[in-house]
């Protein structure tokens, strides 16, 4: 452990930025949920009514989990943040571990730190450290927020603990994951999977018979849920998600003096004995088409998933609080529509992940020094950029179509109208494309200008996500929700589409990109 002090300092150097962005912003969330709720049920009768019909709609019980006080104005308000709030803590800590140890080793500077007076398992101690800190102080900051915002105290500090704890958990199962595969890329894969696989089952648990059912106890986002804040802070369910932080750390510490620095514990794949790469666009489809294939195939299946539940929210008719509550999160023309209204505009939010890491691989790529290399050939620079970006911007469009006819084949079975519905909702899902190319445009803007800035596309994707999903609910003024690039796509299905929208979202695409390609064609390559 030698010199973990001294890493773990360097990482928290590395991320003065990004966490204290995610952090704030992940705490603002929670706050501004509970001051705009506030105002919607202003009588115990109408928050125990909407409380009941979402806990009897199994489509939103899928997704967010139960109210398990249906007097409480906190479980009501926290409800989409409870389950899947946990979920994109997981996400942002299996990234931040990953980042730090992973693909140190894969870029080959913790060959050149482990030369000095370092420990074997110093570098991945202090990964599974900064990601320990970083949720304990978005624990903390959220908690204090809550409790600022009155709500009570111990449920305040119940709800922090339970988002503290998913990201000391999957901290731990990062740094576990880090040590299987010599890919940086590929142990973030099997992140993502493992947080989706979490998800799946909390949800699976909550819809079966049981408060809530066994297979919800095998997931960490169900631990932290059934911690129930707001509902009698069940503190002792805590153990759960620490135990497994303890088994999966010691596990990644037990594998990590097993290996050799550089290798993985899963053999890699061989590569073909012949074959050629077909030009840039050839060479991006070689680094990239993993990434791709894995986020299509986890797209099918969340659309197979999202339209087999979708005939379920017929239940909410009963209550015009929570129909109101529906439309304000983008739903226009009745309760179907307006789910999956909402839910495809959330999923064109979480495939413009995917444009941001996609386009974000031309600085990876720059900072390897592969590119340098790749310019010393008869290669342009525009060529080489342009493959990177082209992929990015027809992956979008594969992963949202693909969601989209999945959701319609899954709804029009139940309804009988399969050709219908693939229609219509690939049309929805359509209509998200140009609002996730905006952000790979982003990216592409802060290569060509500022490279190292280029994680701030991630920082950008969070403050858009945000303005979309709760701008209507927390009252913002337009001005700044139409800063979002989600906030001018068309609510489909059920809306109307917006033509004038969508040609502002793809001029702006053009601008974007036009302007940061014209500066990455006269700069100098940078580390």
């Amino acid at each position: 452990m030698t010199g973990t002090w001294v890493l773990w300092r360097f990482a928290l150097r590395r991320d003065r930025i990004l966490l204290p962005v995610w952090i704030l912003g992940l705490a603002a969330t929670a706050v501004f949920s509970v001051t705009a709720t506030e105002g919607m049920y202003p009588t115990p009768a109408s928050l125990s009514t909407a409380a009941e019909n979402i806990n009897a709609t199994a489509a939103l019980v899928a997704l967010y989990g139960k109210v398990y006080d249906p007097t409480s104005i906190g479980a009501l308000s926290l409800i989409k943040l409870t389950a899947f709030g946990s979920t994109m803590v997981a996400i942002l800590f299996v990234f931040v571990v990953i980042r730090h140890s992973r693909a140190e080793e894969e870029a080959g500077r913790l060959e050149l730190v482990g030369a000095g007076a370092v420990g074997r398992s110093a570098a991945l101690a202090a990964a599974m450290l900064t990601g320990a800190l970083g949720s304990i102080v978005l624990g903390v900051v959220t908690a204090v927020g809550l409790g600022l915002a009155g709500l009570p105290i111990s449920g305040a500090a119940a709800f922090g603990l339970g988002w503290a704890l998913s990201g000391i958990v999957f901290s731990a199962i990062a740094g576990l994951i880090a040590q299987l595969t010599t890919s940086a890329r590929a142990a973030v894969g099997l992140g993502m999977a493992a947080v989706g696989l979490a998800y799946v089952f909390r949800a699976v648990g909550d819809v079966t018979a049981g408060d809530p059912g066994w297979v919800s106890w095998l997931s960490p986002i169900g631990w932290c849920q059934q911690i129930r804040p707001f509902a009698g802070d069940r503190w002792q369910v805590a153990l759960l998600p620490l135990a497994a932080a303890a088994i999966s750390a010691s596990v990644a510490f037990g594998l990590r003096s097993r290996r050799d620095l550089g290798f993985g514990l899963l053999p890699d794949r061989p590569g073909s004995a012949t074959g050629r790469v077909g030009g840039a666009l050839g060479l991006a489809w070689r680094l990239q088409r993993g990434m791709l294939a894995a986020w299509v195939v986890g797209a099918a299946l969340l659309g197979l998933i999202l339209g087999s539940i979708v005939n379920n929210v017929t239940g909410l008719l009963e209550s015009a609080q929570l129909r109101r509550y529906l439309a304000l999160l983008g739903g226009e023309q009745g309760v179907t529509d307006a789910f999956l209204a909402a839910e495809v505009g959330l999923l064109g939010a979480i495939v413009a992940a995917y444009a941001v890491a996609a386009t974000a691989r031309l600085r990876s790529e720059e900072v390897s020094g592969h590119v340098e290399l790749l310019l010393s050939s008869p290669t342009a620079r525009i060529r080489w950029a342009a493959g990177h970006i082209v992929l990015a911007m027809v992956g979008v469009a594969a992963i949202l179509l693909t969601a989209g006819a999945m959701i319609g084949l899954a709804h029009g079975l139940a309804v009988h109208a399969v050709a219908a519905e693939v229609v219509r909702l690939v049309g929805a899902c359509a209509a998200q494309i140009p609002a996730a190319w905006v952000l790979s445009a982003v990216v592409v803007f802060l290569f060509g200008w500022r490279p190292r800035w280029v994680v701030a596309g991630w920082g950008v994707l969070l403050a858009c996500i945000l303005l979309a999903e709760f701008g209507k609910l927390w009252q913002l003024p337009d001005w700044l929700l139409n800063l979002s690039p989600f906030a001018h796509s068309p609510s489909l299905p059920g809306g109307s589409w917006a033509a004038g929208g969508l040609a502002l979202l793809v001029l702006v695409v053009a601008a974007l990109a036009v302007a940061g390609l014209a500066r990455w064609r006269t700069r100098d390559l940078c580390a």
